[in-house]
């Protein structure tokens, strides 16, 4: 196993957040990504690895204006924040930040806190959200209120979702948000995505040009712009066969291999400045399949590879 010759400085910190997802369990996924071996994986590769523990929501005052269709929005708005207040700690430090979730929602924090970093020194943001959904539903087009189903919208600051944050923060580009690997989208999000010129890579397109392919074109159009590049890795980007540890499963998903060509390419590219690891569910989970398979996808992100290039 090769050691990288710019090793990286890594700082973890779990957000067991569940609230935002439709079935609970996912509370149990930082723990389940470090007893599968997360840590000594990263730390094989000659990264330094800080492991920050797990968050502790903010505390949230009552929100007079939170909608009726945002599910347990000031649990989640607690979350975001602790999320987005450890991510800008490890950026202010120079390092790399590795959320590890809990629901999509904890995105909402951690995104924000990148942009607010990259809008702050000058630097283009891009989101690659890898992904069996698009998560670009508001409280008013979701039809479960969920708000892991909402995180990419409140990114981009769709209105409704104003208040889960104490505070601005800096938008996530439109046409900066690569939406790769999704093969569910409700009817209205899907006119939302369109309205807003948000590139959609689905399955359909990965079937025809191949994982390879597309994922170069993200990475060129990044690299010349020099941006920062934020992967947002849900779980149930991976088809439910090979990881059957996820709440809202879509089958047709991406395979093995897939997977981790995305990831190999992706570190080669060195563009990778911060992750989110999310939807893992333990309780939904068969031995720890899944979260031994995320622990080798993540590895792979950060330079594990069968032969060195």
């Amino acid at each position: 196993m090769p050691v990288l010759p710019q090793p990286l400085a890594l700082t973890l910190v779990g957000i067991p957040v569940e609230e935002g997802a439709g079935t609970p369990g996912t509370a149990m996924g930082p723990r389940a990504l470090r007893t599968a071996g997360l840590i000594p994986a990263l730390r094989e590769l000659g990264h330094d690895v800080e492991d920050e523990g797990d968050a502790r929501p903010a505390e949230v005052a009552p929100l007079a204006a939170a909608p009726d269709d945002a599910r347990n929005l000031p649990v989640v708005a607690g979350w975001s924040r602790a999320a987005r207040e450890r991510t800008a700690a490890a950026l202010r430090k120079g390092r790399v930040p590795v959320l590890l979730g809990g629901d999509h929602s904890l995105s909402m924090g951690s995104v924000a806190a990148v942009a607010d970093h990259c809008a702050a020194a000058g630097r283009e943001l891009f989101v690659l959200w890898l992904d069996a959904h698009a998560d670009f539903n508001t409280p008013v087009t979701s039809p479960s209120g969920n708000m892991h189903g909402m995180s990419a919208a409140m990114l981009t600051r769709e209105p409704g979702l104003d208040m889960v944050l104490d505070g601005p923060h800096a938008a996530v580009d439109p046409r900066n948000l690569i939406l790769f690997g999704i093969r569910s989208i409700d009817m209205a999000e899907r006119e939302l995505l369109r309205s807003r010129g948000i590139e959609v890579i689905d399955m359909r397109l990965i079937d025809e040009f191949g994982a390879a392919v597309l994922i170069r074109n993200v990475i060129e159009r990044v690299a010349a712009h020099g941006g920062h590049l934020h992967v947002s890795l849900d779980l149930d980007v991976l088809d439910p066969s090979l990881a059957p540890g996820v709440g809202t499963p879509v089958a047709g998903g991406a395979t093995y291999r897939e997977a981790h060509l995305v990831m190999e390419l992706l570190h080669e590219s060195g563009l990778v400045g911060s992750l989110d690891v999310v939807e893992l569910n333990p309780f939904l989970d068969e031995r720890g399949r899944s979260a031994l398979l995320l622990v080798d996808l993540v590895a792979s992100l950060f330079g594990r590879q069968v032969w060195s290039r």
